[in-house]
């Protein structure tokens, strides 16, 4: 490697990596103390590679030492930017160094190989001397507007290189995503069923007509234009190794879809797609909006696939070399590891901090957007605690994992493989044991029973949560479906929190109702039977607080704290505790990073609350974060920790 690049590099790196604090926000009310990552302090732990919300992968040498590197572009908030993960072990399946921050991200970011070089395309330009200038050289191509005269709901916009009909010069495939069938919200009706359209996943061809780039029409799989579902992420390469360009492309959801070339290297024609599969049957990734890239990335002479998932993390997918059925077969994929540095768990992470085991000291037990729910162990009870690698629960023997499927999400089928699980942990049977309560993506709230012993939890399977509703079982207005009764259906994705409210020595729930409100859920007994009263609204504010963490002055009274319908409801993530060590219970919510409201004092049954603001101006929501006290000095005040839509977490010390 050149010297003078080699000190480039390591000079860039560093002042690349000076630079991630967030620009302040305007609606930002406090002074700006930082938020920090949490490390998990555990020399030699290995964990999943990952970057934050929607991974991006560039594969290249990026550090000219002949082993492949990774460059992952992530857009989220907070942790966001182009990061360099090192292989310094070579290989094919190393264990990468921890990511580092060369650039800023790089929206619809493409690498194309080109005589085995790699080329960086973004919608209309091409970005040249990618490794040292990154976006401040671009060349441009074709007017990137030509595709939002067709499409009217872009969320996609993929460009690449390929010489689509071997004629010696570089023409230009784009997949677009158009969303305008879809809709994205509230269109089941009464069954269930999905009324509008589906997301589309285009294909187009761009042409190099003697040096002049011409758009041509969507590129046909069989007798009709390939149309995968969303996010179709187009490789054309030699798949099958019979000498002519294949295509596969992704999808918004989580299958490949592979397009044989039936005619020749210079007049491709195009089979009609099928999902490639292997002995396990149809290949899917884990989550959804999965960024496939093609190249031969252990060097054995056929092309494999680099995929990044929508949770950040990276996965290869191998090419066996073996051709079934007319269908390259590849082995299911194979998330790439790290040198663990900062404590991840998937997007959207909800912790709850609890001593899980009995040990001693807290542990988190976290939801996440895919739907598990994960136990990330303190190994050493330290005031800066050593961290174990998420580990996921399971109920009776299997793990725990609540999806929306085709009809659980308000926003719709492509939401199927998402659960966005958030929880709290108390002795909800009163049986000794801790317990866990969880609401989804469904609004359902359930809770899974701790049938284990003392240091050794064991969970059995889900059981609905019961109210005893007198007349009809309430739910949103917007719901298709109709809860069984007694249970509870509630707003999506926010915290129900189990927690003795009137110091009775029985676990209450606090929570929104169907309607937004925070609500008093309490808990009794009749006979020796634990029963859940319905919801009262006994919290009240002057002030209401919108999902995009706006004061709305003219809604006081009870405090809502979603006003919002449909998808846009919900979303309210909660920690309730003693922040100003004045004796009551606070309520610390999401906002801008998290918003504190403070307990004013108690009016009969009223519980007066006085918003006092987000706790500093650095963004850290992105969709959204999630609170929870912890207490790891063990100085009685509690701190405070933040999941993020990153899935990192974020410590803030009560000083």
């Amino acid at each position: 490697m050149n010297l003078n690049k080699s000190i480039f590099i390591v000079f860039l790196m560093v002042f690349m990596s000076c630079k991630q604090e967030e620009k302040p926000s305007d609606t930002a009310v406090a002074p700006t103390p930082k938020f920090e990552r949490l490390s998990y302090n555990n020399p030699g732990l290995v964990v999943d590679l990952g970057v934050g919300l929607w991974a991006s992968p560039l594969p290249m040498d990026y550090d000219n030492d002949g082993d492949l590197d990774l460059l992952v572009s992530c857009s989220d908030v907070p942790f966001n930017g182009l990061f360099f993960f090192e292989n310094k072990e070579g290989g094919a399946f190393p264990v990468f160094e921890p990511p580092v921050k060369i650039s800023d991200p790089i929206r619809h970011i493409q690498v194309s190989y080109v005589k085995g070089q790699p080329r960086f395309l973004r919608p209309g330009e091409e970005l040249l001397d990618f490794g040292t200038s990154f976006t401040h050289n671009p060349k441009p191509l074709f007017p990137e507007d030509a595709f939002s005269e067709l499409h009217n709901k872009i969320r996609f916009n993929q460009w690449k290189y390929v010489d689509y009909e071997n004629d010696g010069d570089l023409d230009i495939v784009v997949g677009i995503q158009d969303g305008e069938d879809y809709g994205w919200d509230d269109a089941f009706n009464d069954d269930g069923v999905w009324t509008n359209g589906p997301l589309h996943g285009f294909v187009y061809l761009i042409e190099n007509v003697n040096g002049t780039y011409e758009l041509r029409d969507k590129i046909m799989g069989g007798d009709s234009p390939i149309d995968v579902y969303g996010a179709p992420s187009p490789n054309f390469d030699d798949f099958d190794n019979d000498g002519d360009l294949d295509i596969i492309c992704g999808e918004f959801v989580d299958k490949f879809t592979w397009f044989e070339n039936i005619g020749t290297r210079e007049k491709p024609k195009y089979a009609e797609g099928k999902y490639l599969k292997n002995n396990t049957g149809i290949i899917t990734m884990e989550l959804e909006m999965i960024l496939p890239v093609s190249l031969d990335w252990d060097t054995d002479g056929d092309i494999d696939l680099i995929v990044g998932d929508e949770d950040g993390r990276v996965a290869f997918m191998e090419n066996t070399g073996r051709v079934e059925d007319r269908m390259p077969i590849f082995e299911t994929p194979k998330y790439f590891q790290q040198k663990a540095e900062h404590v991840k768990f998937g997007a959207l992470v909800t912790p709850f901090s609890i001593d899980w085991d009995d040990d001693g000291d807290e542990d988190l037990i976290c939801g996440n957007s895919a739907g598990y729910i994960g136990f990330i162990e303190n190994l050493d009870g330290g005031e800066a605690p050593k961290w174990a690698a998420p580990k996921l629960l399971e109920a009776e023997g299997e793990v725990i994992r609540i999806q929306a499927g085709e009809n659980g999400s308000i926003q719709g089928p492509c939401e199927a493989k998402w659960g966005y699980t958030t929880l709290s942990v108390e002795d909800w049977n009163n049986d000794g044991l801790k317990d866990i309560i969880v609401n989804s993506i469904w609004g359902k709230v359930v809770w899974y029973e701790n049938i284990g012993s003392p240091g050794n939890p064991k969970l059995s399977k889900e059981k609905p949560m019961y109210v005893e509703w007198t007349g009809t079982t309430p739910k949103p207005d917007w719901f298709w479906w109709d809860p069984e009764p007694k249970t509870l259906a509630t707003q999506w994705r926010t915290t129900p929190t189990a927690i003795d409210w009137n110091k009775d020595n029985l676990t209450d729930l606090i929570m929104l109702d169907s309607e937004g409100y925070l609500s008093y859920f309490e808990r009794y007994k009749d006979e020796n039977e634990l029963l859940l009263r319905p919801g009262k609204r006994i919290f009240y504010s002057d002030k209401t607080y919108s999902r995009k963490n706006e004061i709305i002055d003219s809604l006081g009274g009870e405090l809502r704290l979603s006003e919002a319908k449909y998808g846009s409801s919900g979303r309210r993530k909660l920690a309730f505790g003693d922040w100003d060590n004045d004796g009551d219970t606070d309520i610390v919510i999401n906002g801008l990073n998290a918003a504190l409201w403070e307990n004013t004092g108690q009016d009969g049954q009223k519980v007066n609350f006085n918003f006092k603001g987000n706790f500093s101006d650095k963004k850290i929501a992105g969709h959204s974060t999630s609170p929870t006290f912890v207490n790891w000095d063990k100085k009685g005040k509690p701190d405070l920790l933040l999941g993020a839509e990153d899935g990192y977490f974020y410590y803030w010390k009560n000083d």
